[in-house]
């Protein structure tokens, strides 16, 4: 490809400014596996690319990096045939960059995304529909590889020089219609990859094939559907490795012995179904079942109209599964000598720990999740709850200091996102932590936005998501959150939580009463969750019920002795001072001290 003199160059991004870009979103293959081999040297390996490759060559190029993403780099160039040319180029240098590397070291390997459209800037960033379609077609570069949408193709196609192959219309996540898309044949497609993670590094699951139980063949597509949106769904859990629809397909029409699956596909737990449709309402049964046991965990048949009965049973099944696989596991974990846990089997018992909410017990989960992240740096889910473990501990009044749990809740939510960035339970935790704590409720509400696009089932997701609306006084849409978190996940073993956010979502809705029917579901789940108690008390003085609410102050302060509104954290993290006056007052009211 030969470059033309360009018309502009790509300058740093300006608060507020939209443009036409092409924007080249770049990922490494195999990071994390990289980072649990070898921190240290991958971090310097991946430092010396950006600054040596990436960087300079985008100047090149007339463009700019505009961020990095920790295991890759958004790009912004004034021209799609730039963007491109950028591509090609940083992965040629690469290739021979990494075969100069020590045979010991695994090579690291790039997939490239590519597409012109709208661009919005922020500060030291841009979004908006260019970079999500950039970011959604790398995921389907061969490693190696380019991926380019229809938009920029027809825009180099006549100054390509090396061959490229029509990949047909790519239905991307979270875009309603599909997008065509084209793929670089570079060369690069059987690239060296470094390993994954070892045998249980986390719980595998086989989504099979449903079995259709009906005439006609022509509702193996509804079957179909079920299984790849649960497939989906389950992935973006991350923490759960699903095996491939490919490897599965074998199993169309069979009804194999769940020991079996487990043995040829390396699972430990299958998901089994069937699928009854005549004329009318379809019914859809599932099972989740233990391939070492044979056991069958968990089952549900869903019964409705053809056209919603396949989101519903999604979401209960996904719902379902992740809370039956962590009990199972920690089952398992129990068993065991602690010396021979895997960092997963740490972070299982950290949840068991904080999920009572004991004082003496909780504290103790914040070692469990350092040895978790100890023994696997690059799994981010201990750093993601080791964040919502200093949340809780300043939440409940127990900080000894709270400016310094407060750093370390960002820096290990941040540590957790640089790790996975589409991890939903990651980014909840950090837009949690940006309304709870910053009261930065803009940049919260992104972060929410970002969890839900990576994971629309997270439960977790959509009920911290809860929080933050009522926070800022969107007491109905926080409700529609709260519900939905709570349809997603009804057997969760943290439902105080849950009915705790329900209970706020309606306080700041103005409906007292149903405040209350929350809270008191909440304090009989666990009734050591104080913050539950604040929004208790609140809906009983709103409502002149003086003697119950000191009935309940007096309950806060037997979990709470050290309360009092003085204390430098946050007993309410309302947007509005006015509300947050109201609220505070509504305390005082009840007997809470000054």
């Amino acid at each position: 490809m030969r470059s033309v003199p360009p018309e502009r160059s790509i300058g740093p991004p300006k608060a507020g400014e939209r443009r036409l870009s092409a924007v080249a979103f770049v990922d490494m293959v195999g990071y994390s596996a990289l980072m649990a081999k070898d921190e240290r040297r991958t971090y310097e390996r991946w430092m010396s690319i950006l600054r040596g490759v990436l960087r300079p060559r985008a100047i090149e190029h007339h463009g700019m990096v505009v961020k990095s993403t920790g295991d890759g780099v958004l790009a912004e160039f004034p021209s799609a045939l730039y963007a491109v040319e950028w591509a090609v180029v940083i992965n040629d240098d690469i290739r021979l960059l990494e075969a100069a590397s020590p045979e010991s070291e695994a090579p690291i390997v790039f997939r490239i995304g590519v597409h012109l459209g709208d661009v919005i800037a922020a500060d030291n960033d841009i979004y908006g529909d260019g970079v999500n379609v950039a970011a959604r077609l790398q995921g389907y570069a061969n490693p190696g590889g380019i991926v380019m949408s229809e938009a920029v193709y027809d825009l180099v196609r006549g100054s390509l020089s090396v061959p490229v192959r029509d990949l047909g219309y790519l239905q991307l996540r979270n875009f309603e219609k599909p997008i065509k898309a084209y793929e670089l044949e570079s060369g690069s497609g059987n690239a060296h990859l470094p390993a994954g993670p070892p045998d249980g590094h986390l719980p595998s699951i086989a989504v099979l094939p449903f079995q259709n139980l009906t005439d006609n063949p022509q509702d193996d597509y509804l079957g179909d559907g079920v299984v790849e949106d649960i497939s989906v769904s389950l992935s973006g859990l991350h923490e759960l490795m699903v095996i491939s629809r490919g490897s599965t397909l074998r199993y169309r029409g069979q009804s194999p012995d769940p020991r079996e699956i487990g043995r040829v596909l390396g699972v430990r737990y299958v998901l089994l179904g069937s699928i009854r449709h005549h004329h009318g309402p379809v019914r859809v049964a599932a099972q989740l079942s233990d391939t070492a046991t044979g056991a069958n965990l968990w089952g549900h048949v869903e019964d409705g109209d053809l056209f919603d009965v396949q989101d519903r049973i999604v979401g209960r099944v996904v719902g379902a599964i992740a809370p039956h696989v962590r009990a199972a596991e920690l089952r398992r974990s129990l068993r065991k000598r602690p010396g021979n846990f895997t960092a997963y089997e740490y972070w299982l018992r950290a949840l068991d720990m904080m999920s009572s909410l004991d004082k003496s017990r909780f504290l103790q989960a914040r070692g469990f999740l350092d040895m978790a992240m100890t023994a696997d740096p690059s799994f981010a889910m201990p750093a993601a709850w080791g964040a919502r473990w200093h949340n809780l501990c300043i939440g409940q009044g127990w900080s000894a200091d709270r400016q310094k749990d407060a750093a370390d809740a960002i820096e290990l939510a941040t540590r957790a996102i640089n790790l996975d960035r589409y991890n939903p339970m990651a980014l909840a935790t950090m837009g949690h932590l940006k309304s709870y704590l910053s009261h930065e409720y803009d940049t919260a509400l992104l972060y929410f936005d970002r969890a839900l696009s990576a994971c629309p089932n997270s439960s977790l997701a959509w009920i911290l998501s809860s929080a933050t609306l009522a926070y800022v006084g969107r007491g109905e849409d926080a409700v529609k959150h709260a519900e939905k978190g709570l349809r997603l996940s009804p057997c969760d073993s943290d439902l105080f939580h849950y009915y705790g956010c329900m209970a706020l979502a309606h306080y700041a809705s103005g409906n007292f009463e149903e405040t209350i029917k929350w809270s008191r579901m909440s304090e009989s789940e666990n009734g050591a969750y104080t913050a539950n108690l604040r929004y208790m008390i609140g809906a009983f003085v709103a409502l002149g019920r003086l003697a119950d609410a000191r009935e309940a102050a007096q309950r806060l302060l037997r979990h709470e002795p050290d309360f009092h509104f003085g204390r430098n954290f946050p007993w309410s993290a309302f947007q509005d001072p006015a509300v947050n006056q109201t609220h505070t007052e509504r305390l005082r009211l009840a007997g809470l001290p000054d």
